[in-house]
């Protein structure tokens, strides 16, 4: 579905990725996990040509996005949802602008048919009652969670997370954890999670990758990614108090 062949990107001369290679498949959601400053948002933004690659190439089915112009790179982004780190709403928008902006802007729909399609993602969301409330009236967790209706509104093959659960407190951030997992069941997207959060990555994800220098050091499914021999990976489990028995596990 996507693919990372030996990419390369300099920031100066430092490589943040340094000939990384993945590969995300249909249907999964592939979290990515890693210290900070190893690449993981920079990875991201790659598989929809926010940033290119100095060398390598980054593939999306079969096409390849670091090398696509025009109306062809345009066409690739129209697969894609993308739910910013900082949830990224228009302030003097109201919410259902907000959601509605990309049918405004990429469809020839009415304003009805708008309306109705953003109460429908909304209330898959459980925001229903927010249609006519400003951004400014709700909390980090309900922003985020406008950011993701907006986000599937166009009904997006892949949805791509940048640290969804950052800065929300642990209730809420189990509340995004089941929307992630929910866009996946009901919706059969793939999906793509940057997070610092390990406990969510072991809940959502059904593999997980660690970036390390720029590379992915390794790739399991989360019951064997806390069993990983690595010493990259043991430590980052122990700094979140993560055990191969702990409640993360599922039944």
């Amino acid at each position: 579905m996507i693919r990372f062949k030996d990419v390369t990107r300099y920031l100066g001369r430092k490589p943040i990725l340094n000939g990384m290679d993945l590969e995300v498949e249909q249907g999964e959601t592939y979290v990515i996990v890693g210290a900070s400053g190893t690449g993981k948002s920079v990875t991201l933004k790659h598989m929809v040509r926010l940033l290119t690659p100095d060398t390598g190439e980054v593939w999306v089915g079969d096409d390849c996005v670091s090398s696509a112009r025009g109306r062809d790179l345009a066409k690739i982004r129209m697969r894609f949802g993308y739910l910013f780190q900082s949830a990224a709403l228009l302030q003097w928008c109201s919410v259902g602008s907000n959601v509605g902006l990309p049918l405004m802007e990429h469809t020839g729909m009415s304003k009805d048919e708008i309306e109705t399609v953003v109460r429908e993602k909304l209330e898959l969301v459980g925001l229903e009652e927010a249609y006519d409330k400003f951004p400014a009236e709700l909390s980090g967790g309900m922003q985020k969670r406008v950011a993701l209706a907006r986000a599937i509104i166009m009904q997006p093959e892949i949805i791509l997370y940048d640290e969804p659960t950052s800065g929300l407190d642990p209730v809420t951030s189990r509340t995004i954890d089941r929307l992630i997992d929910d866009m996946r069941r009901e919706l059969g997207v793939t999906s793509v999670v940057v997070t610092h959060d390990l406990h969510s990555a072991l809940v959502i994800g059904t593999r997980i990758a660690m970036i390390d220098q720029g590379r992915v050091i390794e790739v399991a499914a989360p019951e064997e990614f806390v069993k990983s021999t690595r010493p990259e990976v043991q430590r980052f489990l122990e700094a979140q108090y993560i055990t191969t028995r702990g409640e993360w596990e599922r039944t």
